[in-house]
């Protein structure tokens, strides 16, 4: 037996809740905006209660959808910087908004592909992707941790093609302007901090928010225990961003784990936006931005024959994705390669 009521939502639109129920088995239901999207779920679910599969557990009933954002916020969050923290929130707090009163059970691809059109109207398609990106982890701990749903459904959603990658480095007489603008500058720690950006490829974020106990100036390296992935990453440090480090150590203030703090506020780290920008424009360096140092720093290694699996595990890429834009850096590497390869196995030929 299957049957489909019509209601009026708390917003003036139309809800369609289909319900299936067959004898030996527990009724399932489902609430969806569109009739078209019912009857279909009502032909799927039937055939596959008879074939045998599986159906949405009770969890995916008990809980909705607002409950799995909110435990995810919770519990999962505090495992990223807080740039990271704030950005993940901001995005859930939409998907809760438009999907929060959903059963889990209700939660299917095309409503989600609803959400995903009218983000579409507003934000361009790399935007729909990471806010779909962000949607997707919180399902698959669901899935995988709370087993609340058996399934991810935004795993089967298209995400929009995002345009190539953004790629702006500073050319060798680029880089030196900059780095004289940025020891000229009046902030003491702007040139150490530019200094450390590029050799390290560290986020802002991350170098921001680096404290003492986790610098290792014996044995050159430091750790971010809270990146924008969730890992934990070992930086090396070395040549004049080691250098400097220890010298900074030599004055480092005493009332505050951080390396770089505010003077107003010494729990908060500093601000350099205004000492970057103006030292940008004494250099006249046009078109970039603090993060394209991140850029520099993966252009640099891809052009002194780093491999792209090594420039993502000092990036804190999980994957080679990300890194592929600066392969073509690498051109002339893949070249030499290629020619060894062919000379040890032809020869002379």
């Amino acid at each position: 037996m299957a049957a489909i009521t019509e209601r009026i939502a708390t917003d003036g639109t139309k809800r369609f809740k289909a319900l299936v129920r067959l004898k030996g088995y527990p009724t399932q239901t489902a609430t969806f905006k569109r009739l078209t999207d019912a009857n279909k779920w009502i032909q799927n679910t039937e055939s596959a209660i008879r074939e045998g599969r599986h159906f949405k557990t009770a969890e995916a009933k008990k809980h909705t959808f607002a409950d799995m954002v909110d435990r995810y916020i919770k519990t999962e969050l505090k495992n990223y910087n807080t740039k990271e923290q704030s950005e993940r929130k901001s995005k859930l707090q939409w998907w809760k908004d438009n999907l929060g009163v959903y059963c889990l059970a209700d939660i299917t691809p095309p409503l989600i592909v609803e959400c995903r059109d009218l983000l579409a109207e507003s934000r361009s398609p790399a935007t729909v992707v990471r806010y779909l990106a962000a949607l997707s982890i919180v399902f698959t701990v669901a899935v995988n941790e709370w087993e609340w749903v058996q399934e991810n459904p935004a795993k089967k959603v298209k995400r929009p093609t995002e345009p190539d990658g953004r790629v702006r480095f500073l050319d060798d007489d680029e880089r030196q302007r900059l780095l004289v603008a940025c020891k000229e500058s009046s902030s003491e720690w702007l040139y150490m901090c530019v200094i450390l950006a590029l050799s390290s490829g560290m986020r802002k974020a991350e170098l921001m928010g680096l404290k003492w106990p986790d610098v290792n100036l014996k044995d050159g390296y430091l750790i971010l225990h809270k990146t924008k992935n969730g890992t934990r990453r070992r930086v090396p440090l070395s040549g004049l961003a080691l250098t400097l480090l220890k010298e900074h150590n030599k004055i480092r203030r005493l009332d505050t784990p951080l390396l770089f703090p505010s003077e107003r506020n010494p729990q908060q780290p500093i601000d350099l936006r205004s000492a970057f920008e103006y030292a940008k424009e004494r250099a006249e360096i046009k078109e970039f931005h603090w993060h394209d140092l991140r850029h520099c720093t993966a252009s640099y290694l891809a052009m002194n024959n780093a491999s792209l699996a090594e420039i993502a595990e000092i990036l804190g890429h999980k994957t080679l994705q990300m890194v592929k834009r600066y392969a073509h850096l690498s051109d002339g590497h893949v070249s030499s390669v290629i020619e060894s390869m062919n000379a040890k196995i032809f020869g002379g030929v």
